[in-house]
């Protein structure tokens, strides 16, 4: 096993960070990688925003499901899916481009969401610590707010990263599916009741299966802010349309 794949492997999670701060010259180096990503057309349909004021720090921590560590990070970036740019390059260069679509969003998350995946094998690769905030793409209002967000670029994915805390480090990561359950050979398989217990009973650490997935779907999908995250997706959708 090579290096970047051993740290591909060992890779998790980090939500507690040393006091260490991350050398500006590193910072320029995940923030480079980041921008080396694959991307569509050579286009980089994604902007990448470093948070570095404390007061926009704790209202991100406070909006983004109240998680006070996202405040200590020692580096913040929010990636976000940019269809704006082009678009007024477009109009400015005497073009007549077509509103962007649901098509171009799509597109540009998936161009965001690589960069921000090569930011944190980046940072990895330094033993630098990083956690994935989902909860960016919640209460869209306040984070249009805190962030400046203009109609067309949409906040896909928050990072926050740090240097790992030796629980942290030590803390064993959460087991993943079998690829049997996860690779489908040439069209999609739909999987019985059977398999479906077989797979996710492999995270379940030995739990009752009906009462933790009962547990899980009411603390993640039926969640309030579950829900909440639909809605804000919903809302800035409406510009599309």
């Amino acid at each position: 096993m090579n290096e970047v794949i051993r740290q591909l492997f060992e890779r998790k999670s980090v939500r507690a960070f040393t006091d260490k701060t991350i050398d500006e010259d590193v910072v320029h180096e995940i923030l480079t990688a980041a921008t080396m990503a694959p991307t569509a057309g050579n286009q980089q349909l994604y902007t990448i925003i470093r948070v570095s004021s404390q007061s926009k720090l704790d209202r991100l921590a406070l909006s983004c499901d109240n998680q006070p560590f996202i405040a200590k990070g020692k580096l913040v970036l929010v990636f976000c899916a940019d269809c704006l740019k082009w678009h007024e390059a477009f109009k400015s260069s005497g073009c007549m481009p077509r509103d962007p679509g649901v098509g171009d969003l799509m597109l540009a998350v998936c161009d965001a969401v690589i960069a921000a995946q090569n930011a944190v094998v980046a940072a990895e690769s330094y033993g630098i610590g990083s956690c994935y905030i989902g909860d960016i793409m919640e209460n869209i209002e306040e984070q249009r707010d805190i962030l400046g967000l203009p109609d067309y670029v949409f906040p896909v994915a928050l990072l926050v990263f740090g240097y790992p805390t030796e629980q942290q480090k030590n803390r064993e990561k959460p087991r993943r599916s079998d690829l049997k359950h996860i690779v489908h050979e040439n069209e999609y398989r739909r999987m019985d009741e059977e398999e479906l217990r077989e797979m996710i009973g492999k995270g379940m650490d030995g739990k009752e299966y009906d009462s933790w997935i009962k547990a899980f779907c009411e603390r993640k999908f039926n969640s309030d802010f579950s829900k909440e995250m639909t809605r804000s997706v919903e809302e800035y959708l409406k510009q599309f349309y």
